[in-house]
């Protein structure tokens, strides 16, 4: 994980340079998941975060990105690193309204590779497994074409 000037965030626990992961209920930040798990015995969280994980269950956000009876939004919860890579909810809706993603999406395999990833605990290197998979390879350029559609200047003719 880099932060914004691109320099790489120490472990919380441990001290090493390079930590990948982040703790959901506080931010800190970790390496592996030896370091997780002691990380999670004295994990304070912030008052910010868990609020947003008790009212994630609480549907859409509004406009503002605020979620009904919540005093919190989207934004208050994001950090820096994160705001980068997070997805407007008009486009989420695109991926949620596509008939191609949910045709994919009618396959049982793909629904126990995508389940078995949001049930991993070292994400990443799973992520590069399954992109080996030529099905979920499929699945993730669906995706990225609904959210991040090519603009015509950057469509080399053919």
């Amino acid at each position: 994980m880099a932060g914004a000037a691109g320099r790489a965030w120490p472990c919380a626990v441990c001290r090493a340079a390079g930590a990948k992961y982040r703790c959901p209920r506080c931010a800190a930040a970790y390496c592996s998941v030896p370091c997780c798990k002691t990380h999670k015995e004295t994990c304070t969280p912030e008052p910010k975060r868990e609020q947003g994980r008790a009212a994630a269950g609480q549907g859409e956000p509004n406009r503002a990105g605020h979620f009904a009876g919540s005093p919190w939004s989207v934004e208050d919860i994001l950090t820096e690193d994160d705001e980068q890579d997070r997805v407007p909810q008009q486009k989420l809706k695109l991926l949620g309204e596509s008939e191609e993603l949910q045709g994919l999406l009618l396959n049982p395999h793909l629904r126990q590779l995508l389940l078995t990833l949001d049930q991993a605990e070292d994400k990443s290197s799973l992520m590069k497994k399954h992109m080996q998979e030529p099905l979920f390879v499929e699945f993730a350029d669906c995706c990225l074409r609904i959210v991040e559609p090519l603009e015509k200047e950057n469509i080399i003719p053919e």
